[in-house]
């Protein structure tokens, strides 16, 4: 994981808007193009689960959202992909609890419009499974 940039008190950036989805592409303003993403207050890169082992069982890991709550987020929207194959596993789920982070767990299409309404109300981040 790369460095978070510092932040002044009280600023809250704000995430990327989704511009685009479809089958194994996530498009967001700036031009960017993911097959999976990572979206956050701030900015978005590749979701690469390789990274931390994520598989489609258990599903996606605390180390998935690691990232996103240590660059502000305070709402995740966890996307379980097209068609519902990627789980969430309840570890990840109890430490978003802890962390006091809300948490919204939908198929990829319905999180890409929560997503983006939810970026103009709070800090928010997301992680986009774009394929099944």
């Amino acid at each position: 994981m790369e460095p978070v940039p510092a932040r002044l008190a009280g600023e809250v950036q704000s995430s990327p808007k989704v511009t685009g989805l479809q089958w194994g592409r996530v498009e967001v303003e700036k031009g960017l193009v993911f097959r999976d993403a990572k979206l956050y207050p701030g900015g978005a890169r590749e979701w690469d689960w390789r990274e931390t082992g994520t598989r489609h069982r258990p599903g996606i890991l605390p180390a998935d959202v690691e990232e996103l709550i240590a660059r502000g987020a305070r709402v995740l929207v966890l996307s379980r992909g097209v068609l519902l194959r990627l789980r969430i596993s309840p570890t990840t789920l109890e430490y978003c609890r802890r962390c006091g982070v809300r948490v919204h767990l939908l198929p990829t299409w319905d999180a890409v419009r929560v997503y983006n309404r939810l970026r103009l109300q709070a800090p928010v981040g997301a992680l986009l499974h774009s394929t099944c």
